[in-house]
């Protein structure tokens, strides 16, 4: 068996290895002429990848489970033996995928491991024997293609996962459930926020209320951009392949690119914003007194994602941005980082991520640039972020061939890792657009290129935060923030006049006057997950009051409309993360 992701430090690796072993002889008692492709571990578990006769449905895993109890129960050890690669190849001869790796492997041995009656090529490690497999669970099917490649095999994967006690089992299988619940693709669906047709593949289609969240996102990115000194720009989408050629893309990202042809030229749609913001400065001529110049773009981006990778929001072909491209000295890189971090730290909070973390990427072994200059550069992000008193892992090897990086991760509600943020130094960009700038003694020097993303790919960070919030959005996101519910016909026209003056003080309001019963409204607007809601009956219509309750379930209880403003209004414009109550 050929792994993909090793995890030789995860105590379960050989358990869950051993488990997707026990698995593919479950199968092959079922379609004997199955064709064997790989079965590594991966995080939280192991799939198994076969060219069946049939399509598996869920209602496969069962029976499939079922049969991998009754080999665990034979309680046969875990066998390694080494054997010539001819050996192998006459072993393997009806398996195909086998062969291929087969040939791949360089040694002129192979090793085997055997439980039961099922032999595979692996190199291990396994646990002792079948009985040590106590707790697994067989997950879902999917779809793949042999080694990724489109072109090739479509095989079936059957994801599953194992640990070593029946309680830890249980817990996981709770965070999937949970996991499902908050799921931003549902979720869209739900809340009416976004939606995916073939006629785009891996296009989002933003409905009103999604609109509506995208601007506001949008939105807070440029309150913060004059703040903090950056200047938005509008950049075309679709560029002539010759800039394509002289910033790289061309000879190195080939194939994640749209192409088409105009006026017997060829031209890129555009995959990131770089050489466009190179562009811009290079139209000018630029002193040293006004550096750093902040060039901000939300222009949309395409990429060509395979199919087999793309995912709801978090995975998409088209997308914008919260892209930025700072162009200074190097003497000013260190200052320009610190202020990024704290614009950075300080909004995450704000949408509720509190766990952040950092990894600082090292000098990858293909790079640009001279052994000094990254030295220097690497030299300045390490004593940065020790000057923020920051904690942070150094990643060798892992920065961008152009210079050194910073990624920014943030914990969501379900203890999920996300990279979001990034400021990355980039020698190579200057170079290959001859980038100048009139330093104080009036000769010419390059300047360096700070590339950096707060949010990342906006579509991206919604689907993270709607499955942070579970879709219950800070209310200033909210795209309904309040809902007005009259108990019944006779209290609509007090309904009604609330509505219009909650309107005035830019409250996105709306009433349900529908014929449901009030609870029925209520339960509505909770699974709209609606901020506010406020009930009004005889008893409010007397008291000229309303009755607040919160998507949660909260009842605020009864008060005069203008404290509820109040209240909403301070939770709006502190763009608090979580609800507030009445003073």
């Amino acid at each position: 068996m050929n792994s993909e992701h090793h995890h030789e430090n995860d105590p379960l690796t050989p358990l869950r290895h051993s488990a997707a072993h026990v698995m593919a002889e479950a199968v092959i008692s079922f379609f004997p002429d199955a064709k064997l492709a790989i079965g590594p571990v991966i995080e939280d578990g192991f799939y198994y990848d076969f060219l069946l006769p049939r399509a598996l449905t869920p209602d496969d895993l069962e029976p499939i489970e079922n049969k991998m109890r009754e080999i665990i129960d034979q309680k046969s050890a875990f066998e390694r033996t080494v054997i010539t690669k001819t050996e192998a190849t006459e072993m393997f001869a009806e398996q195909p995928f086998k062969l291929e790796i087969i040939d791949n492997i360089e040694d002129e041995t192979v090793s085997l491991y055997t439980q039961h009656t099922f032999t595979d090529l692996c190199e291990g490690p396994h646990v002792s024997n079948t009985s040590d497999i106590k707790a697994f669970k067989l997950l879902r099917v999917a779809g793949a293609y042999w080694r990724g490649d489109e072109t090739k095999e479509q095989l079936q994967r059957i994801y599953g996962t194992a640990f070593t006690k029946p309680k830890d089992l249980k817990i996981y299988l709770a965070s999937l459930e949970e996991a499902e619940k908050r799921d931003h693709r549902k979720l869209g669906r739900d809340l009416d926020l976004f939606m995916f047709d073939a006629i785009a593949p891996a296009s989002p289609f933003f409905l009103p209320k999604g609109a509506l969240i995208y601007g506001l996102l949008i939105d807070y990115m440029r309150d913060l951009y004059a703040k903090h000194g950056y200047d938005e720009v509008i950049t075309p989408q679709i560029f002539s392949t010759d800039l394509w050629k002289q910033s790289g893309h061309y000879e190195s990202y080939l194939e994640n690119m749209f192409f088409i042809d105009i006026d017997d030229r060829e031209f890129g749609v555009k995959p990131m914003n770089c050489p466009a913001a190179a562009m811009l400065y290079a139209s000018q001529t630029h002193s040293y007194r006004e550096l750093p110049i902040r060039y901000a773009d939300f222009g949309r981006l395409h990429r060509y994602e395979r199919s087999g990778v793309v995912h709801g929001l978090t995975r998409v072909r088209s997308f914008s941005q919260d892209d930025a491209h700072i162009f200074c000295r190097f003497g000013q890189i260190q200052d320009e980082i610190r202020e990024f971090v704290h614009m950075l730290m300080a909004s995450y909070r704000t949408f509720g991520f509190e766990d952040i973390s950092i990894s600082l990427s090292m000098r990858p072994e293909k790079r640009v640039g001279n052994i000094e200059m990254w030295d220097k550069a690497e030299q300045i992000l390490e004593e940065t972020l020790h000057s923020l008193n920051i904690s942070f892992e150094v990643m060798s090897g892992e920065g961008a061939f152009y210079g050194p990086k910073i990624d920014f991760f943030v914990k969501d509600a379900l203890r999920r890792d996300w990279q979001l943020g990034t400021i990355q130094l980039d020698f190579s960009l200057p170079e290959r657009f001859e980038l100048e700038y009139a330093t104080e003694e009036g000769t010419l020097e390059r300047p360096v290129v700070l590339h950096r993303a707060l949010l990342g790919s906006l579509e991206r960070f919604l689907g993270i935060l709607l499955e942070h919030t579970g879709g219950a959005l800070p209310t200033w996101l909210a795209p309904i923030q309040t809902t007005v519910i009259p108990i019944a016909d006779r209290h609509v026209d007090y309904a009604k006049t609330l509505t219009h003056k909650i309107k005035g003080f830019d409250i996105r309001v709306e009433m349900d006057d529908g014929n449901e019963r009030m609870n029925a409204k209520i339960r509505k607007a909770q699974l709209q997950k609606i901020p506010y809601m406020l009930i009004v009956g005889d008893q409010e219509i007397e008291t000229d009051t309303v009755s607040v309750r919160q998507r949660n379930g909260k009842n605020l209880g009864s008060t005069e409309l203008n404290n509820f403003i109040s209240l909403a209004r301070d939770n709006i414009e502190s763009k608090s993360a979580e609800l507030r109550d009445l003073n």
